[in-house]
């Protein structure tokens, strides 16, 4: 194993499911010692999210690899103060519950960076530290719909639906990750003090929401459900073939979109002054999306696919789990990576990203087990093993 990017980095990561561990797992994948605390009875409710494998959820494999699992029961004092010696040799401190519950229990933000001035602390929760809404328990279904994002997700004649995956959870883990690094180098590259990174899962979504307030600030307009096609943005659509297949065709630069016409047999359309530019298409663009939808119903998908692809315009099939398994591409950049659970049991995982050309991300082992770490991780600290058998009978690891 070569080292990673952010060997020597060490992180506690305090929290559970989603935006706060994720975050931790993308520095774990570029070599940081992440050290997960975990209660002792059950752990992470992720360990049993989704479809399970002898008992654990495959997702939490995913989520957690390269972590050190540590219980720690954080409602006694004992384990706190283990937390608190952890967090004095930390870089990071990454953590996602409901913004007061550290301070109750004297692990907050000025009670850690008084222990460890240089400590990066990254807080993730629905509405942030602060506020009105700061104490109200936020999920990333809520903050979709708080940021924008649900509004504009769907069919214009049916209700907002979700996006496929937890989102807003993963936006905000994006982001507490990005500040966990940009904090870190004003720390070891500045010279400067640590700080804490407050992340709201609603802004982590709101953030990536487009041009939605300025053309709400402008003109009044509200953006929105649109179903499959891009609104203003033309052609650019979500068209049925004659074998039941989908394609998505984005025909919407000006040069393409001649390409297009010429590749579908609509040359007048291609030449139409009026649709030269965006703007025009867009005014037209239920004309061309029925010329677009005309050709792609008298023919198969891989037909489709060819003859775009022949005149370099931007399409593809909506892709399942299954074509992606299959996929030649994915299998080239290293995108389904093969792995062993701990019974011996493959498991194909998803590559990292980003690829560094020069240290890599990796994955050294799945997901840990319950509580895996906790001896090595205490001993480390100077915690014998008379000491360490004790907290474990008291129900403190």
């Amino acid at each position: 194993m070569s080292p990673g990017t952010l060997e020597g980095v060490k992180v506690l990561e305090l929290g559970s499911l989603i935006a706060g561990p994720y975050a931790s797992a993308l520095l774990a994948q570029f070599g940081a010692e992440v050290i997960k605390i975990e209660p002792p009875d059950g752990g992470d409710p992720l360990r049993t999210w989704r479809k399970l494998h002898d008992g654990t959820s495959l997702w939490w494999y995913t989520q957690s690899r390269n972590k050190k699992s540590v219980t720690l029961d954080l409602k006694r004092e004992e384990a706190r103060d283990i937390v608190r010696r952890l967090a004095a040799e930390a870089d990071i401190v990454i953590e996602n519950f409901r913004p007061g519950t550290l301070e109750k229990w004297g692990l907050g933000w000025e009670q850690l960076s008084a222990l460890n001035p240089k400590l990066v602390m990254v807080r993730i929760s629905g509405y942030g530290q602060s506020g009105p809404y700061s104490q109200k328990p936020g999920f990333a279904a809520i903050a979709e719909c708080m940021g924008g994002l649900r509004h504009v997700t769907g069919f214009p004649d049916r209700p907002p639906v979700r996006v496929g995956v937890s989102l807003g959870d993963t936006l905000a883990s994006l982001y507490g990750t990005i500040g966990a690094l940009l904090a870190m180098h004003h720390v070891k590259v500045n010279r400067g003090t640590g700080q804490f990174i407050d992340v709201a899962l609603y802004e982590a979504v709101f953030a990536v929401m487009e041009s939605l307030v300025p053309e709400y600030a402008e003109f009044g307009h509200v953006r929105e459900r649109s179903g499959s096609s891009l609104p203003g943005i033309s052609p650019s659509n979500t068209y049925l073939c004659g074998d039941g297949h989908y394609v998505v065709i984005a025909g919407n630069g000006d040069g393409i979109f001649r390409r297009l016409m010429a590749a579908i047999g609509r040359d007048d359309l291609g030449g139409d002054p009026g649709l030269a530019r965006n703007d025009g298409r867009a005014a037209r663009n239920a004309e061309l999306d029925e010329a677009i939808s005309a050709w792609t119903m008298r023919r198969g998908l891989n037909e489709v696919l060819d003859v775009l692809d022949a005149a370099s315009v931007p399409s593809g099939r909506v892709y399942t789990a299954a074509d992606i398994a299959e996929d030649p591409h994915f299998k080239a950049r290293d995108m389904i990576q093969h792995n062993t659970l701990p019974d011996g049991q493959p498991i194909d995982l998803p590559g990292i990203v980003p690829k560094l050309s020069a240290t890599p991300g990796e994955t050294r082992w799945v997901g840990p087990r319950l509580g895996e770490h906790t001896d090595a991780v205490l001993a480390a600290l100077g915690i014998d093993a008379t000491e360490r058998e004790r907290l474990r009978a008291a129900g403190v690891t």
